[in-house]
């Protein structure tokens, strides 16, 4: 399948320019908004591979930076900041592969930002969210407070979750999906850590492990449409 990759330039309202990356197989028939997490930009390996594993499965991905990476300061952008950045990339997404079908999420804290942004209002033609490892709380503090603004989003919701996760404790993270009801899904990764990377000993790989991600996205992103 020919995939042509774009590098871009996204201009968010008030806030200044960033830099963005479509990779859009021949005939896509979803996209994907791709936010990166806090320590790592869209150009990260795991982006990377995410990116290219969706384009050889027909999806489309539009990953972009925030401000502060663009800029490369070391902390995050206020949430209002991060909500404008998925915006416009959700616009530009809509933009450039239009008639598919629209979802957005990301790694960790991209997945956080886009569900608060959703929460505050719908991200015009989206379908479902998909989260790469939701950040339920802070590395080994398990807490149910950064979900709370999950209740108020109406469309269907995947959680990718590694049950070594040390930023979603899975007996906290569960009773949360289900009481978001039949909008939400929960796939778990068996030994996968936050990142899903798998422990020598598990008898498969990290590749192995993402193989399943991408598989199981897949097969979510297409039970939307």
């Amino acid at each position: 399948m020919a995939t042509k990759t774009q590098e871009l330039k996204l201009d968010i309202e008030r806030i200044g320019t960033v830099s963005a990356i479509l990779t859009q197989p021949e005939n896509a028939r979803a996209c994907y908004v791709l936010a990166h997490g806090a320590g790592a930009d869209m150009r990260h390996a795991f982006m990377d591979k995410v990116a290219e594993g969706l384009a050889e499965r027909g999806i489309a991905t539009l990953r972009f930076n925030f401000p502060y990476m663009e800029k490369k300061q070391g902390r995050p952008d206020q949430p209002a900041v991060a909500h404008a950045a998925i915006r416009a990339a959700v616009a530009e997404a809509a933009r450039l592969c239009p008639g598919v079908t629209l979802v957005a999420g990301g790694k960790s804290f991209g997945g956080r930002m886009t569900s608060q942004a959703q929460s505050k209002a719908p991200l015009p033609g989206v379908k479902g969210l998909a989260f790469l490892g939701f950040p339920l709380h802070a590395d080994s503090k398990p807490s149910a407070e950064r979900a709370e603004h999950l209740a108020g989003i109406a469309i269907p919701m995947l959680f990718l979750q590694g049950t070594r996760d040390k930023l979603a404790d899975l007996g906290i993270l569960k009773p949360v999906v289900e009481g978001l009801g039949p909008k939400a899904t929960l796939h778990e990764v068996e030994g996968g850590d936050h990142s899903f990377a798998v422990l020598k000993k598990s008898g498969r790989s990290n590749e192995e492990a993402l193989t399943e991600v991408l598989d199981a996205l897949t097969t979510w992103i297409d039970g939307l449409a």
